[in-house]
């Protein structure tokens, strides 16, 4: 059923203020992106609270006691896991420069000290002697995360990334059961991992959290996820998303392009009276939209007559390690009324229909009510790799499905982690490309937020956490996505001029390590941080020439 607008009232504002930044905020950024929002009434984290403390459960596995056995002392400690085999004596020693100094604010505190771990390589043996940092205090948590937040330079340097250094050993322990070294790595992490500091202390939180559910018998929980959209209220799970917009082009990059490859499309149809259909299959919970609408109503001729949205919400699964990152938002949250009250605003004769507990596998024309005298676009954005990768890949099916549609165009954006692996099924090597994934997310967002504490921040940072309990595989790289969509009936279109311009254009608001890439072969563009892959944007036609659909 359609959502209708609610009838004006005396007390409630046309336009929520939320709504009114999204909007403004896409043609300007010309205010401060840093200034400090009061959200003293949506405070739902509990800066005492340490994550990994407790996390693991003696219970989880059965452990020698003997075995690596770890004393902690006041004094720097160093632990041999294992004797390196003669002739392997070499070792790599990793730069005290690339290790976040501590807080020297408590000197009698063991955790502001330097700990030296000597572990065995996973490549034939030979020793690494790693310099890590210890977890700093519970102290001044609001000055020590600033201070170490801005250290983000370590980027793509593995050596600097000591974090990783310990995660995917530990689950390569845990795929092999070599259960004592298992119980020395999750020691290691529990005094490192932080929820503030720099990139590595935040990641070296949220992989034990992985590493420990995945060692547990029981089923994921909301509190084994940490923080996430889900688990805040609606204010402020609107507010957080559109701090990150203003912040980060993590998304507004990739919406950007494909609010402007819908004006293409539209600009090629021959009767501009036609009526506007979009099949929402995204997780921008309709911050997207309003600057779509507004660039409408620029369009020579106005508007279309008539603009459908038909979204296919994301809903909480039993079992939240299935859900996609940023897909499921708060119960009760529901941007519609917001969206057509600015619509109507803006002169335009919008209508949104939005399909709850609908899996994807089942869409069709009838279920979305698509008719003939309208121009219909799909918008798929970071939801498709949440369909299984099965031997008979849903994924391709599912296309198949919207191939059949007969849309007049489909944007694609997804994650492009370059993966090379002809599987990624077992669990050690599908958690070291999730763990790279959350990596980059959590780099770009420390330098996106200045290295500054905030609600908002970690909030965004729980949600891309889910990454790393994620079941199904989601590191499958552009190469991949374009063979899928070829193989289902689509041919590849490249983007407009304005798209690029565009893109470009709102790309330079951001941090300088951000990038666009533009494929010379298949037209696809990219987005980068610090020379590596993070997502990319696709145009895709209807092939004539195919036998689908």
């Amino acid at each position: 059923m359609p959502i209708e607008e609610p009838e004006p009232t005396p007390t409630s504002d046309h336009v929520l203020d939320w709504l009114q930044d999204s909007v403004s905020y896409f043609p300007s950024l010309l205010y401060d992106p840093y200034n400090s929002v009061d959200i003293s009434g949506y405070q739902w984290w509990d800066e005492s609270q340490v994550i990994g403390q407790d996390l693991i459960d003696p219970s989880l596995t059965t452990l020698d006691a003997t075995a690596n056995s770890i004393t902690p002392t006041d004094h720097d400690l160093t632990v041999v896991n294992h004797t390196s085999p003669s002739g392997s004596s070499k070792k790599r020693k990793i730069s005290d420069n690339s290790i976040p100094k501590q807080s020297q604010n408590n000197p009698n505190s063991r955790k502001n000290q330097s700990r030296r771990i000597s572990t065995q390589a996973d490549n034939g043996g030979v020793a690494v002697e790693e310099v890590v940092a210890v977890k700093k205090s519970g102290g001044n948590r609001k000055s020590n995360g600033k201070a170490a937040g801005n250290n983000c330079s370590n980027g793509n340097n593995k050596e600097g990334r000591w974090a990783e250094q310990l995660l995917i050993p530990c689950a390569s322990a845990i795929s092999s059961a070599n259960m004592s070294r298992v119980q020395h790595l999750l020691y290691v992490l529990q005094e490192l991992a932080s929820p503030t500091g720099d990139a590595n202390h935040r990641l070296a939180s949220h992989g034990l959290r992985a590493l420990t559910q995945q060692l547990s018998t029981t089923s994921a929980s909301s509190s084994s996820v940490g923080h996430t959209f889900a688990s805040s209220n609606s204010r402020f799970f609107q507010q957080s998303l559109l701090k990150f917009y203003e912040v980060s082009p993590w998304f507004a990059f990739p919406n950007n392009i494909a609010n402007s490859s819908i004006l293409q499309i539209l600009a090629e149809e021959p009767d501009r009276s036609r009526k506007l259909h979009i099949l929402d299959i995204g997780v921008s919970h309709g911050v997207q939209w309003p600057t779509l609408l507004e660039a409408l109503t620029r369009r020579p001729g106005g508007p279309p007559p008539l603009v459908r949205i038909t979204v296919i919400a994301a809903t909480v699964e039993n079992d939240q390690t299935k859900e996609t990152p940023f897909s499921v938002g708060p119960a009760g949250d529901n941007f519609s009324s917001r969206l057509l009250s600015f619509a109507k605003s803006m002169s335009v004769n919008l209508q949104i229909n939005r399909l709850d507990n609908h899996p994807l596998q089942s869409l069709n024309a009838q279920v979305i009510n698509a008719v003939s005298d309208e121009t219909l676009i799909v918008c798929a954005q970071f939801r498709l790799h949440h369909l299984n990768h099965n031997s008979a890949d849903e994924r391709t099916e599912f296309l198949r499905v919207l191939r059949s549609m007969e849309p007049n165009g489909m944007i694609l954006s997804e994650n492009n982690m370059d993966c090379t692996c002809s599987s990624c099924g077992d669990f050690s090597t599908g958690f070291s490309r999730r763990v790279d994934y959350l990596w980059r997310f959590l780099d770009s967002t420390s330098s996106a937020f200045k290295g500054r504490e905030s609600e908002e921040r970690r909030v965004m940072e729980g949600e891309a956490a889910k990454a790393l309990t994620n079941q199904t595989e989601m590191n499958e790289g552009k190469e991949k996505w374009c063979e899928r969509m070829r193989g289902s009936g689509f041919v590849g279109e490249a983007f407009g001029e304005d798209a690029i311009d565009g893109a470009r254009a709102l790309l330079r608001k951001y941090d300088s390590n951000w990038e666009m890439r533009v494929g010379e072969k298949d037209g696809c563009v990219g987005l980068w941080w610090k020379g590596q892959p993070v997502s990319f944007c696709s145009l895709w036609k209807l092939d004539i020439n195919s036998n689908d659909g």
